[in-house]
C-alpha cells in the first residue's frame, strides 16, 4: 500500500539520500496525550506503518527505514494516523512499550528551554542500544 486516500507532501521536509521526499511525523500517546516524539517518514515508511500497525520512521543520519523498537525493544503500536490540513505532517496516535527516546526518557521533549530536565528516564540506554 503506497497509495493513500487524502494527497500527502512528501518533500517539506526534505529528502533521502536517495531523493525521496520526507513528511515530519508526530507520535503522541493514545492515551495520556503526551507527545512522545517528532520523526520523519517516507512515503514507504508511511505505508508500512499502516499495513503493520507498528510505526516505521526514516533515519535521516543513517539514511534508512527503521521499525520503532527493533533494537530497543522501546515499540510503538499506532492505533489511528492523522493527517495535517496540509498533508505535510503526521501524527501517530501510539501505545507506547517502554521510553520513546534514545536517551532512555519516555518522551523527547524532556528538557525545557532553560535546560532543565522535567521528563522521566524510564530506560537505561547502554542496556538497549
Amino acid at each position: 500500500m503506497e497509495e493513500f486516500d487524502v494527497d500527502l507532501d512528501f518533500g517539506g521536509a526534505g529528502h533521502t539520500d536517495d531523493g525521496d521526499g520526507l513528511v515530519a511525523v508526530i507520535a503522541q500517546d493514545a492515551d495520556s496525550r503526551d507527545v512522545l516524539m517528532l520523526a520523519y517518514a517516507t512515503r514507504e515508511a508511511v505505508a508500512k506503518t499502516a499495513t503493520t500497525g507498528r510505526a516505521h520512521y526514516y533515519s535521516r543520519s543513517r539514511d534508512e527505514l527503521w521499525e520503532k523498537g527493533a533494537t530497543s525493544g522501546n515499540t510503538q503500536s499506532v492505533d489511528e494516523i492523522r493527517v495535517d490540513c496540509d498533508g505535510d505532517a503526521l501524527l501517530y496516535l501510539v501505545a507506547q512499550t517502554g521510553g520513546a527516546c534514545h536517551t532512555g526518557h519516555e518522551s523527547c521533549f524532556h528538557r525545557t528551554l532553560d535546560g532543565d530536565t522535567v521528563g522521566d528516564q524510564v530506560f537505561d540506554p547502554d542496556d538497549a542500544y
